[in-house]
């Protein structure tokens, strides 16, 4: 590989506040927000808002969508009902 033409790839601590679940690994994004892991050391963290362990493809859990309440809004809004 040549040098100086590659990004920075170092530890990331990636975060899906909605499962509580977190990951270390390596890659080139950078955030200003840091978080301590658990062997000590002190790593950027980037929240996502969906990762393995809240994506229903993954969990094989499906979300609950509330259908009857979104055809009584449309309704509402173009006058049938």
């Amino acid at each position: 590989m040549k040098k100086g033409i590659h990004p920075d790839y170092h530890p990331v601590v990636f975060r899906d506040p909605g499962a509580h679940v977190a990951f270390l690994t390596r890659s080139t994004i950078t955030s200003d927000k840091t978080i301590e892991w658990t062997d000590g050391n002190t790593y950027p963290v980037v929240d996502v808002d969906v990762s393995s362990a809240s994506h229903p493809f993954y969990t094989g859990r499906s979300r609950v969508l509330d259908t009857a309440g979104r055809v009584e809004r449309f309704n509402q809004r173009y006058g049938r009902g």
